[in-house]
């Protein structure tokens, strides 16, 4: 399995940009992580698994 996966394959946004974003600028819903990456924002396939890390990382 990849290290470091693609989560948006629209924007090309890997899972350690958004863990980092999540963290330093405390981002609690998928809307301002799109917002900050632009990552959920084309086609939104994987809105699912940014609220995945969300959850992982708010609770």
């Amino acid at each position: 399995m990849e290290e470091n996966p693609i989560v948006c394959d629209c924007n090309e946004v890997c899972k350690s940009l958004i863990i980092e974003r999540i963290t330093d600028k405390k981002l609690t819903t998928v809307y301002q992580v799109g917002i900050e990456l632009k990552a959920g924002t084309g086609c939104g396939g994987c809105q699912t698994d940014i609220q995945n890390i969300l959850d992982e990382l708010n609770n």
